[in-house]
């Protein structure tokens, strides 16, 4: 797993690749939150569009950033999301909380 994080416009923008299960969700979490707490963005961003592989802790992360973004004020988005990954996504209702942003190409 890897991470990108970009600031656009405001909106942070955290580029995610490889698999995101629990190996790596708990990394992934501390760096995305130290970065919201720093920057403290009306938008997380989270560009799928790299991740080949995501379990439920793939999820709870998304959950938790959206959580944390909420109490700030702010919104999360998700991008680029294909396959099972999107699959993932779509049957736990994820769409209800964050935003999907379409197109697939990463950030």
């Amino acid at each position: 797993m890897n991470l990108k994080l970009m600031e656009d416009k405001g909106r942070l923008v955290a580029a995610v690749t490889g698999e995101i299960d629990h190996h790596n969700a708990l990394l992934l979490r501390e760096k995305v939150d130290r970065q919201i707490a720093a920057m403290r963005p009306a938008e997380l961003c989270i560009d799928l569009s790299g991740v080949e592989f995501m379990d439920s802790s793939g999820l709870g992360f998304i959950m938790g950033r959206y959580r944390s973004m909420t109490g700030l004020g702010g919104k999360v988005s998700v991008k680029g999301a294909k396959g099972r990954v999107e699959a993932v996504l779509q049957m736990a209702g994820a769409y209800r909380y964050v935003e999907k942003i379409e197109g697939g190409n990463q950030v």
